[in-house]
């Protein structure tokens, strides 16, 4: 089949293509790269101006002063300009609702002539979007990244970019893509849940994940155990990492003879790789029922991921909770026993470490992904 992947997030569209080739298929990926991750793509669609830190900071005054965003208004021209060449494509597959990176009208402009000069439009449900963001809202989650919003409407300025996907604007872009595609599929437990029944939705397909290019590193303890945690402050409070962070203050009360424990905060990316590299222990997210790729790629190399894994995913995949994964609730108390319980018996380290990287190989593999993902096209 010859493919078009438009939109990047975390590497799944990447590793997907990676997937897709070795099975045979044409694939060209067109996007931004995901920002500063700056992952590869074929056609380049980036703005300029979100790569010059003087253009950037002008672009967001004139968008908080006039409410003109410079930077969707160019990622729209330059999707626009390579759009006559997007055509006779057998699938096309947009990484989520807002594949473009533009404002929903313009963003709705351009996805009706890529609908009308291909032959099949699928969605996937992936990172934020009005499925998701509106279930979360309405608290059919037990817990979800809304969560501290919901519990405290002054951090409604954290929440911006996340709630715009419920107003007026994304609604409408939703309803035109769920009226145009083919079918939507959700990448993990987070995204299928919201789904599930809906008339369009042809089920998950997990993360595929190229653990080729992800060195198994077989854990050794000698002396104290290394724990990591990374933060990103734009997403400290969505990720539920204060829960870390005091799970770790009673850590280090009891047992700061037995552990090394590394926090970080906004790093470059060369610096936080090998102080994550280094460590037994990687505590990912909170407010999550399964993993994202950051925890999907630590599980990889061998890491013991604190993250989402509840019960809904030990039952999807038939598992034994903390022998994959340890399921981070909102709850530092509990996130500290559990912790205290890897301290007391390291050999469980290991052990976790073994199978988590088995479990990658066995239900993330990406050319075993890239094949579901081509049956599920065919058939639709």
């Amino acid at each position: 089949m010859k493919i078009l992947l438009i939109g990047e997030y975390s590497r799944l569209h990447n590793s997907l293509k990676e997937g897709l080739i070795k099975l045979g298929h044409d694939v060209t990926l067109i996007g931004t790269g995901d920002g500063f991750k700056n992952y590869p793509i074929d056609i380049n669609v980036s703005s300029k101006l979100s790569k010059n830190k003087v253009l950037k900071s002008i672009s967001k005054v004139i968008d908080k002063v006039f409410g003109i965003n410079l930077i969707q208004l160019e990622n729209a021209y330059r999707f626009n300009k390579i759009l006559p060449k997007l055509k006779g494509f057998d699938v096309v597959q947009l990484i989520n609702e807002r594949s473009i990176k533009s404002h929903p009208n313009k963003e709705i402009k351009l996805l009706k002539k890529l609908v009308s000069q291909n032959k099949k439009i699928f969605l996937l449900s992936c990172g934020t979007d009005y499925s998701s963001v509106k279930f979360a809202y309405d608290e059919k989650f037990r817990y979800s990244i809304l969560t501290p919003y919901l519990n405290d409407n002054s951090l409604k300025d954290h929440y911006k970019h996340i709630l715009k996907y419920i107003s007026q604007p994304y609604l409408k872009l939703h309803k035109f893509l769920y009226k145009n595609i083919d079918g939507v599929i959700a990448s993990d437990l987070d995204y299928h849940i919201p789904l599930n029944q809906h008339p369009k939705y042809l089920g998950l397909i997990p993360n595929p994940i190229n653990f080729e290019k992800l060195d198994f590193q077989s854990l050794i303890i000698h002396g104290k155990i290394n724990i990591f945690h990374g933060i990103n402050s734009s997403s400290y409070i969505k990720k539920g990492n204060i829960y870390f962070d005091e799970a770790l203050d009673i850590i280090k009360e009891k047992y700061s003879d037995k552990v090394n424990i590394v926090v970080t905060r906004d790093i470059p990316y060369s610096e936080y790789i090998t102080l994550y590299n280094e460590c037994h222990i990687l505590l990912d997210q909170v407010f999550a029922y399964d993993q994202g790729y950051n925890a999907l790629e630590a599980m990889a190399k061998g890491k013991v991921v604190f993250t989402g894994a509840e019960q809904e995913w030990l039952e999807y995949y038939n598992l034994v909770e903390d022998t994959v994964a340890i399921n981070a609730l909102p709850d530092a108390e509990k996130i500290a026993k559990k912790i205290e319980w890897l301290i007391l018996h390291p050999e469980m380290i290991i052990e976790i470490s073994k199978n988590a990287r088995a479990f990658i190989e066995k239900e993330h593999d990406y050319v075993k992904i890239a094949k579901r993902y081509a049956e599920k096209w065919g058939a639709s």
